[in-house]
């Protein structure tokens, strides 16, 4: 009994470590998604061009593995957004911090999806990107605006960043590694 036991909870263990994390990356066009989950995959610059439909990348963080899915945000694929949610554990909402005029935009988007109801236990990590860039808002000015601190029934973070150096990228992953598990 004690050997089954001891058998099982390895068994347990071991699933815990395989266990992949659903995550979706969006937001508005030209955000810095794409560019964003090539620095966590392989710590550098790609060349992107806009993304249509979906790219997939498994990143693993402290024996954390998770499946990230970088969906096109241009106007046209933002309806169909709602077919990526089903099982989503993290959304990371890529914002670009220099772009003033659509924040308000970004904003009913986030809104609109911690309506939907596969993504009720989602946990928000907002990247306020662009941040080498001269005239940025701050992360605290996009929280602002965002009304996030209304935001009561979904954990969230906000972190300033830069695709381009990966400059805050970690301190974000660091965030979602830290919620695992904890709802």
């Amino acid at each position: 009994r004690g050997l089954l036991t001891s058998a099982l909870l390895c068994c347990v263990s071991l699933l815990c470590l395989l266990t992949e994390h659903k995550v979706i990356i969006v937001g508005l066009d030209n955000v810095g998604k794409t560019t964003i989950l090539y620095q966590f995959l392989m710590n550098e610059v790609v060349h992107t061009s806009p993304t249509i439909g979906s790219n997939v990348e498994e990143i693993v963080v402290k024996n954390t593995h998770f499946l990230m899915w970088d969906i096109g945000g241009q106007d046209s694929l933002r309806a169909s957004w709602n077919t990526y949610y089903s099982n989503t554990e993290f959304i990371i909402l890529v914002v670009d911090s220099t772009d003033r005029e659509r924040l308000t935009i970004s904003k009913e988007e986030l809104y609109r999806m911690l309506a939907h109801e596969d993504l009720r236990k989602a946990a928000v990590l907002i990247f306020a990107n662009k941040q080498d860039k001269k005239g940025c808002m701050s992360a605290a000015e996009i929280s602002k605006s965002l009304t996030l601190s209304s935001i009561r029934d979904h954990p969230w973070h906000i972190q300033s960043c830069c695709a381009l150096t990966g400059e805050g990228l970690c301190q974000g992953l660091e965030w979602m590694t830290s919620r695992v598990g904890v709802r």
